[in-house]
């Protein structure tokens, strides 16, 4: 559901993207609470996961696909503040150098598929463990429940802003109304990697996982007929687990997403492209050039390869590369900043 320019006029586009900048100010501060020595590197991982699951378009509806948002998946796997910064991060790295979302709208997608939906998931997400069992499989169900209101959030907030700065005249009602009906279609799909990806997380490393923190009943031992607590003293350290493994195995599976699944994607539009061509929302977006359409890795090709899986498949490798690589930097700033100020807040010796 990428935005593209034209669609939403220029006052509207300014003031979501300065709604957009003071989301990422908050969540680069909220981050800091929410990374620590095994956290950091995984988020990077996270970003660079989510780019490679939005090239998957998969078809739900005759010539109309959908593809992740991702803001569930990331705000449950590494917490809120860091999942608006991974989103946004996919964003930037799409825009910049795919051509995919308007540059002038990059405050639009921010806010409509980084901030949206991972208010919306995660509170929906928090809402549920309340009441459901402190089990793995109530994280699972809560993850899926999540990222399934997510996405038809997501449309409604776009559908908004549509209303208030868009540059057709096109009835609101049937705007809406097709946003919701096909996201909430493609809210399925998302829910259902969502829930697979966090399932497939818990089952090996449910530390690493920042929604399923503290649901971890404590080992009960029959003692004189009574349940105690077990002693913690023989567990492993949580700290000194390596997330080595873990880093590798989700790494290999980006790159073979994205170099090789990838190839197999719907070629139908998704959701926003074919509501935009069905309803008339792209009557003027013709009049904007991308800035960056002479990219070489402009619409996730490489220019100059004849075979158009392997066109495809290169740029979907550079594109997790370039990915993992600009989240891990900035996450390792932002972890490295919360080391920094606890050194610098301490009054020195004299």
């Amino acid at each position: 559901m990428h935005v593209p320019d034209g669609f939403i006029n220029a006052p509207v586009s300014v003031a979501a993207g300065v709604a957009a900048a003071a989301a990422v100010a908050v969540s680069l501060r909220g981050a800091r609470r929410e990374l620590d020595e095994r956290t950091a590197p995984l988020a990077g991982l996270v970003a660079a996961f989510i780019f490679a699951v939005q090239m998957l378009n998969f078809p739900v509806a005759a010539g109309t696909s959908g593809h992740l948002l991702g803001g569930a998946l990331a705000a449950i796997l590494v917490g809120p503040y860091t999942g608006v910064l991974c989103v946004s991060v996919v964003l930037l790295m799409q825009g910049i150098l795919f051509a995919d979302g308007g540059l002038t709208a990059l405050g639009v997608n921010i806010t409509v598929m980084g901030v949206v939906t991972v208010v919306v998931a995660y509170a929906t997400f928090r809402g549920l463990l309340k009441v459901l069992p402190r089990t793995r499989r109530s994280v699972t169900v809560a993850a899926f429940t999540g990222a399934l209101l997510s996405v038809p959030a997501s449309a409604a907030a776009f559908t908004l802003l549509y209303a208030v700065g868009g540059t057709t005249d096109v009835a609101i009602g049937k705007v809406i109304t097709a946003m919701v009906g096909v996201h909430v279609l493609i809210g399925i799909g998302e829910a259902a990697i969502t829930a697979a990806t966090v399932g497939a997380v818990i089952a090996v490393r449910p530390d690493l996982v920042h929604g399923a923190r503290g649901l971890t009943a404590p080992l009960k031992l029959r003692v004189g007929g009574e349940l105690v607590d077990a002693p913690a003293a023989a567990a492993e350290p949580v700290a000194a687990r390596s997330t080595k493994k873990v880093w590798a195995v989700g790494m290999v599976s980006a790159l073979a997403l994205a170099g090789i699944v990838s190839s197999f994607a719907s070629g139908s539009p998704d959701g926003l492209e074919k509501v935009a061509a069905d309803k008339g929302i792209d009557a003027k977006a013709d009049q904007y050039t991308h800035a960056t359409a002479g990219s070489p890795l402009a619409d996730y090709e490489i220019k100059d390869i004849g075979n158009e899986g392997l066109s495809v498949g290169l740029a979907g490798v550079i594109g997790v590369g370039a990915t993992v690589a600009v989240g891990s930097g900035v996450f390792w700033a932002v972890r490295r900043r919360r080391t920094e100020e606890p050194a610098a807040a301490q009054p020195s010796a004299v």
